[in-house]
């Protein structure tokens, strides 16, 4: 879904097309909902992650801090002031800091992360507009940016996920069990490409947009 909506953006972006993706309902939302989908499996993800070494744990860090520094300043080349400062990529930098040390508390998260995903949807303050505040959420305005994820609501439905994760372990994957019985074999074969994707989101998510950009700038 990220692939195909940014494609149609590039597509608007170059002339091809002329979606109102800023503004109309339907591509906002679905950009919702692609985002949301995001959050939550990263939810989950940490709650696998705690099985991890604390090495692989600030690898990974370290390479979202860094990818999250290279889309601030290629958007900075590209977009001027609609540059991106907190995108969904700065989000999961700090989303991450600031969950790994509760995960622990999962059921304590999973009832914050309600109130805070509900608080981001009915809660606004014109006080919270400037951008040196905004990137924590409930700003009254939405700022004039391409990417735009503060932490509430969306660190609200990490915790979520985070809980389910633990609530709910088959969220994870299949069972050992469930995949060695025949009657599953082929549809776990058949899932090994969509596992190898979901291995390598970060990889996919930085260079999919390039590799459109480029494809449609050569082809003007």
């Amino acid at each position: 879904m990220m692939v195909a909506f940014h494609g149609c953006y590039d597509l608007t972006y170059f002339g091809y097309a002329h979606f109102r993706m800023l503004e109309d309902p339907w591509w906002t939302g679905w950009r919702t909902v692609i985002v949301g989908s995001f959050v939550l499996l990263a939810g989950i993800s940490l709650t696998l992650s705690r099985a991890g070494s604390q090495r692989g744990a600030r690898t990974r860090l370290l390479q979202l801090g860094g990818c999250a520094t290279l889309v601030s300043a290629v958007t900075a080349v590209l977009f001027g002031p609609r540059w991106i400062y907190f995108g969904v990529l700065h989000f999961f930098v700090v989303a991450t800091l600031v969950t790994r040390p509760l995960l622990r508390y999962g059921p304590v998260l999973g009832i914050a992360g309600l109130i805070l995903f509900a608080l981001g949807w009915v809660v606004r303050f014109d006080a919270m507009n400037p951008g040196w505040l905004n990137w924590v959420g409930l700003a009254a305005q939405k700022p004039q940016t391409e990417d735009y994820a503060p932490l509430i609501p969306w660190l609200g439905l990490l915790w979520i996920g985070a809980w389910a994760g633990q609530r709910f372990p088959g969220l994870a994957g299949p069972s050992s069990a469930a995949t060695a019985h025949p009657a599953s074999t082929v549809l776990h074969r058949l899932s090994l490409g969509t596992q190898s994707l979901g291995r390598h989101s970060l990889a996919i998510y930085m260079a999919h947009q390039p590799v459109l950009f480029g494809i449609l700038f050569l082809t003007r």
